[in-house]
């Protein structure tokens, strides 16, 4: 379980920032060239680099080089394991929830 947090923690610690989200979805429609994930966040290579190392940390995101250029591409599995995470404590708050409002509504009717 412990290795499981430190994977988790990792990818809500790289996805707390806008800007890797943004390139997140940019990525979403497949591989990019840091240069051009640079433009629109109006940011400079430097700037956008440091975030994509952060990703590549978290293992959400892979880079290859080509000749000068370095591609990025969005790996899906840890947002997958991120999402399975956050349904099973959903399944299980919806459960003690709805547990909860029957009790209240039976104490209601006594």
């Amino acid at each position: 379980m412990v290795q499981y947090s430190s994977v988790l923690d990792r990818t809500f610690s790289a996805l707390a920032d806008p800007h890797r989200r943004q390139i997140l979805d940019r990525l979403g429609t497949g591989p990019v060239s840091v240069s051009d994930l640079a433009a629109p966040l109006r940011m400079s290579l430097p700037g956008v680099l440091k975030h994509v190392r952060t990703l590549e940390d978290a293992h959400l995101v892979e880079t290859t080089k080509e000749g000068r250029t370095r591609w990025c591409q969005l790996r899906r599995r840890p947002l997958d394991d991120a999402a399975r995470w956050i349904d099973q404590r959903r399944d299980r708050w919806d459960g003690r929830l709805d547990r909860f409002a029957r009790h209240v509504e039976a104490t209601k009717a006594t």
